[in-house]
């Protein structure tokens, strides 16, 4: 999986996350309930980043804590226009094999996407200093196979941390 990672470098070097919170969850009436197509599976990704965070020597506060945790899951649908002119090999009708030009795909393509993100605070001033997000499409999962698809995708997040600031 091909995960996505963002660094605030004024803050990953300075902030230490021994405890942390969770920035919130999509319960209730949240706008961003609808996102989520199985709120069994906002279960599933807390547990499985919870254990990643306590495998990085996080554990849950109460009161005052080092860190906030976000995430997001979800899905939506993106249009990729189509494909242009090309040159190549190909089948031609009436022609048989050969070299020329032609048009490839000229509709739009439309697929789900989805996401799995994991974000982290500093909880003193709420700034993030960590985004990572990896592109695992749960339409439709559930059970086992929606736990097993969470499971890796938050594994493949938790390869990127710590954060490491980018070079100048």
């Amino acid at each position: 999986m091909s995960v996505k990672t963002d660094v605030n470098p004024a803050l990953a070097g300075s902030v230490h996350c021994h405890t942390y919170a969770w920035a919130g969850s999509f319960a209730g009436q949240s706008p961003l309930r609808s996102t989520i197509a199985n709120p069994l599976n906002e279960d599933r990704l807390r547990t499985a980043i919870a254990s990643h965070l306590a495998a990085a020597g996080m554990q849950p506060g109460s009161g005052q804590v080092d860190c906030l945790v976000g995430y997001g899951i979800g899905s939506r649908n993106v249009i990729s226009p189509g494909y242009g002119p090309y040159a190549g090999w190909g089948w031609g009708w009436g022609w048989g094999w050969g070299w020329g030009y032609g048009w490839g795909w000229d509709e739009p393509y439309y697929y789900r996407e989805g996401i799995i993100a994991v974000d982290l605070y500093e909880a003193k001033s709420h700034q993030a200093f960590w985004h990572a997000s990896v592109d695992q499409d749960l339409h439709g999962a559930s059970g086992a196979e929606a736990e097993k698809k969470i499971n890796a995708a938050v594994a493949a997040i938790f390869m990127k941390y710590p954060p490491v600031a980018p070079k100048s």
